[in-house]
């Protein structure tokens, strides 16, 4: 074969990669951004980046987005007068306009009511928060449902298997929803469970996967609720390496909360619907019966809460919306906490508007990798946000996955979500937003702490951030939309 045949096949085979892979793009509405990064994949990775789209670009197939549609459909009046029971014995606050209009996007979009009275505990580590969890646990009398992101078959994934094997033997109903991808658990760890008498699936997204390979959508909350009226969720995954620490992270810092009161009704309904969207039986699915949603006879406490779901099977990003409305929103202060820092374009012009002008914006991340890649962005960003007036800090004692927001001595958030596009767009998370100021205040403290533990992030620690160290940022950063 000459060289010029050589070049004209080359040149041909090019040139179809390149054709391909518009097509294959532009079959599905995306973001500019996302457009731009898998062109890069696709264009320059021939066949490699056709492979890498097919488990990790494309979409939810039809079949799962039309369960979750058949789910949205059912009639949740009853779970909302069991509410209102309690709303009305709870004296009203006042809220701010803000509030109020936030509150309201919430509820028009995803069904979510302010839930009233409820009791509101945090927990910072791994031992305080499972030794909590597992002591409602064992005082749980009629119902557990758990789902986890990751629920490794180590350690202390082992003892929290154990103790649901315990209840489940006592005839309390156990349920789990698991990601296999999270914690790369295989079905047997659960096998005695079963065997038991509890019932374990895993998530919609991990089923069929040779036909429907969507391995890039992840159950990414972290939901446990105990007899109707207890709710726990947060950023700790189940893992020792959340409890024990380990030599790569050392000390593991998150933030879980644990609530009391119809509160816990909004967690409630979104394990239902992850459970009947991905079981395989039809007779399997749950109802949304009483011994679910239990009104306390009094208020446990005064915390106004919502819990608010989102996931890719809905186009609005629920979540990033309310976050970019507190931002804007914001008169005094909006300080966040999150592992990964890789905004989108909206967030990036919400969060650098609020700063220049006057908010204090504030985001504390990780100073260690755990994913090479979104660290890299992570710092591209940090550096990006900070020279337009937002406040970075570093922390330093170990790896913080704290997923949290808190507002104007407002309004608290805390749950599974990160400040990242994967968590706007392509993961199953959830997370509390708290219209109160007690709570406000109690985050805005443990933020302030943390920040002892934190470097701020200044003009001449990005200066001496080397030519190879920015050039693996700015490579990240282009990828970002697919990270």
């Amino acid at each position: 074969m000459s060289l010029a045949t050589f070049y004209s096949i080359l040149g041909t085979l090019v040139s179809i990669n390149a054709v391909l892979a518009l097509i294959t793009i532009f079959r599905k509405p995306r973001s500019i951004a996302s457009i731009f990064a898998w062109s890069l994949i696709l264009i320059f990775l021939p066949g490699v980046g056709f492979i890498a789209y097919l488990f990790l670009g494309r979409g939810l197939d039809k079949k799962t987005v039309e369960h979750f549609a058949e789910e949205n459909k059912q009639d949740l009046s009853a779970i909302q007068e069991k509410i209102n029971q309690m709303n009305h014995s709870v004296e009203r606050k006042v809220m701010t306009p803000q509030e109020r209009q936030l509150k309201r996007y919430f509820s028009n979009i995803e069904r979510t009511p302010l839930c009233r009275g409820n009791d509101v505990s945090f927990y910072l580590s791994g031992e305080e928060k499972f030794a909590a969890l597992f002591e409602d646990i064992k005082n749980a009398k009629d119902n557990i449902h758990v789902e986890y992101y990751a629920f490794f078959s180590d350690k202390i994934g082992t003892i929290f298997r154990d103790h649901l094997i315990d209840k489940a033997k006592q005839g309390v109903e156990v349920k789990l929803i698991y990601d296999p991808w999270g914690g790369h658990t295989k079905s047997s760890f659960f096998k005695p469970l079963e065997e038991a008498g509890g019932q374990v699936i895993p998530f919609i997204t991990a089923r069929d996967i040779i036909r429907n390979t969507r391995l890039n959508y992840h159950l990414h909350r972290k939901v446990v609720v105990i007899d109707g009226q207890i709710g726990w969720t947060g950023g700790f995954n189940v893992g020792d390496q959340y409890i024990y620490g380990s030599e790569k992270f050392g000390f593991w810092r998150d933030t879980h909360g644990r609530m009391v009161g119809t509160a816990a009704f909004g967690l409630q309904e979104t394990f239902i619907r992850d459970w009947n969207v991905s079981v395989s039986d039809e007779k399997d699915k749950l109802e949304r019966k009483d011994n679910y949603f239990v009104v306390p006879k009094e208020p446990v406490g005064n915390v106004d809460i919502q819990i608010v779901s989102d996931g890719p099977e809905s186009e609005s990003m629920t979540l990033r919306t309310g976050f970019m409305k507190m931002i804007m929103d914001a008169e005094d202060y909006i300080w966040f906490q999150s592992p990964y820092l890789v905004p989108d374009d909206p967030m990036i012009t919400a969060l650098v508007a609020a700063a220049q002008s006057g908010v204090d914006v504030r985001i504390m991340v990780p100073d260690m990798p755990d994913h090479p890649f979104i660290f890299r962005a992570t710092q591209y960003y940090s550096n990006y946000l900070h020279k337009h007036g937002v406040k970075i800090y570093n922390y330093n004692n170990g790896f913080i996955h704290s997923k949290t927001v808190v507002m104007d001595d407002r309004l608290g958030v805390f749950g599974t979500t990160n400040q990242d596009i994967r968590s706007y767009d392509l993961n199953f998370e959830v997370s509390a937003f708290c219209y109160d100021e007690g709570v406000a205040k109690e985050m805005a403290e443990i933020f302030k702490n943390d920040m002892k533990k934190s470097t701020e992030l200044t003009d001449e620690i990005i200066s001496n951030q080397s030519l190879w160290l920015k050039f693996k940022q700015n490579f990240s950063r282009l990828l970002s939309p697919i990270l």
